[in-house]
């Protein structure tokens, strides 16, 4: 079984010998890999939509493995608990929608899970969601997908954590650890992003407390931008 870049990235976050749960599953092609390959003993994959868990009930059966990977209609974690999965995964949906879905479960501040986060948008929302809840985060990861970069981030409550953080951190996270091509994409696209809405602020003398901020964070990220954006090409 193959996964696109993108997912292969959010497998390789999971934890070898972790029941796995993926929010949000679509056809269950993470799950089936996971388990397929011997990653993982058994998966959960939920999904808020009939069509889509229809589809990944016939993918599951057709790779024989309908007895390791249970199906369930839930939107995001309301019908799971902690009992249900070791990791639980939210790939392929936007940051807001994440957030969305964490602060209406209280139990996710179990220091024996882990969650994985592939955020379509947002990650910023994930990461200071995550940190004002007292959540590490651990590793994060990035990819090109179609001449696309993507992010993924594992996080785990430690209650014991209490964070001292930049006020870029919410925008880099661990990426620059990352220190791949990809992740310098995406800092850069970031960097781009936070310059623009900057420099359009201060023409317009709007909101000078979030220029202020802004105008702090882009230092810190731009050690890590593309070379060839800091010669004048993006």
């Amino acid at each position: 079984m193959r996964l696109s870049p993108r997912l292969r990235m959010v497998a390789s976050l999971v934890r070898k010998g972790a029941r796995v749960a993926d929010i949000g599953t679509d056809h269950a092609y993470l799950p089936a890999y996971l388990v397929a390959t011997g990653h993982c003993p058994s998966a959960v994959g939920s999904d808020v939509r009939d069509g889509p868990l229809m589809n990944a009930v016939a993918n599951i059966a057709a790779c024989g493995l309908s007895d390791q990977i249970r199906l369930l209609h839930s939107d995001g974690l309301d019908r799971l608990s902690p009992a249900d999965a070791d990791d639980f995964v939210f790939a392929g949906m936007g940051g807001t929608l994440i957030v969305e879905l964490l602060e209406r479960t209280p139990w996710i501040t179990n220091a024996d899970k882990r969650f994985i986060f592939q955020p379509m948008s947002h990650a910023e929302l994930v990461r200071a969601f995550l940190l004002e809840r007292g959540f590490r985060i651990l590793e994060e990861q990035a990819c090109f997908d179609e001449c696309r970069p993507y992010i993924a981030l594992c996080a785990q409550f430690d209650p014991g954590y209490r964070p001292h953080y930049r006020k870029s951190y919410i925008w880099m996270g661990e990426l620059p650890r990352c220190g791949n091509e990809a992740a310098s994409y995406y800092l850069t696209k970031q960097y781009v992003y936070l310059k623009q809405r900057a420099d359009a602020l201060e023409r317009a003398a709007l909101l000078p407390d979030e220029v202020s901020v802004l105008r702090e964070i882009l230092p810190d990220i731009e050690p890590y931008i593309r070379k060839k954006h800091k010669e004048g090409s993006v």
